[in-house]
């Protein structure tokens, strides 16, 4: 697919899940087949946040994300110190270098060996825009198996510029779209009556615009905190809001 069309139809999707199968298909025609996309809202001078909180999609294999993201490998990852200090893209070229001359910590050392030992050695890695301090995205593109580092810098050069610009407009279009994290999701009652909350509802208001017990509303407000980790309602407001939770269309 060329660079209009495909732009045209990530404006069209609905869904993350139908933006994310079209990007990795159109990513692999450029030899990039296994890829980790993520953002957080919740960055500090410190910490990326409560990784429950992360938007990640990906579709490398289980083992492989059992190890990067699971067992927090990813928090030393070369790339990611880029990232974090960085806007664009970047060659991974980079981290086989601070390899080769042993500049990598112990930590980032053991996450270079664990991505070699996996077949991701070759790649590039987009590190997007960031609107707030609190904000931080970026995808990683890692390139077929068969592919050197020397090959995928070639493909670079020759498709870069157009490879970036999908991958903004894939970003911008799936911070719009909402996200139902494993450990974050809430049902269909919370997020009315915290849509109504928003709306500058009362309890006793909710109850009987949905027809419930006062009971009721608070229970369904108490879930909502407890799902999304928070301690206040206006809490639970603003991270729906943030992961486009709220006012979200039934499929």
């Amino acid at each position: 697919m060329n660079l209009a069309d495909y732009l045209h139809e990530v404006t069209q999707f609905k869904s993350m899940e139908e933006l994310w199968h079209a990007h990795v298909a159109q990513m692999g025609l450029f030899g990039f087949d296994r890829l980790i996309y993520g953002y957080t809202l919740f960055k500090t001078d410190t910490s990326l946040g409560d990784p429950d909180d992360f938007v990640i999609l990906s579709n490398h294999g289980r083992e492989y994300l059992h190890g990067f993201l699971s067992e927090g490998l990813y928090s030393h990852a070369p790339m990611l110190q880029w990232v974090l200090q960085n806007e664009g893209g970047a060659s991974w070229r980079l981290a086989h270098e601070m390899a080769a001359q042993d500049k990598l910590s112990p930590r980032a050392r053991a996450v270079y060996d664990f991505n070699q030992r996996m077949g991701v050695t070759a790649g590039y890695t987009i590190s997007f825009n960031s609107a707030t301090e609190r904000f931080k995205g970026a995808i990683s593109l890692a390139a077929r198996r068969d592919l050197s580092q020397d090959q995928v810098d070639e493909i670079w050069a020759e498709h870069g510029t157009d490879i970036l610009l999908m991958n903004n407009v894939a970003h911008l279009k799936i911070l719009t779209l909402p996200y139902h994290a494993p450990n974050r999701s809430l049902t269909k009652r919370q997020r009315e009556v915290l849509q109504w909350v928003g709306d500058g509802k009362t309890t006793q208001d909710i109850a009987l615009l949905m027809g419930l017990t006062t009971a009721t509303i608070e229970k369904h407000l108490r879930l909502a905190r407890e799902n999304l980790a928070v301690e206040t309602t206006a809490q639970a407001v603003l991270k729906a809001a943030l992961h486009n939770q709220m006012y979200a269309v039934e499929s």
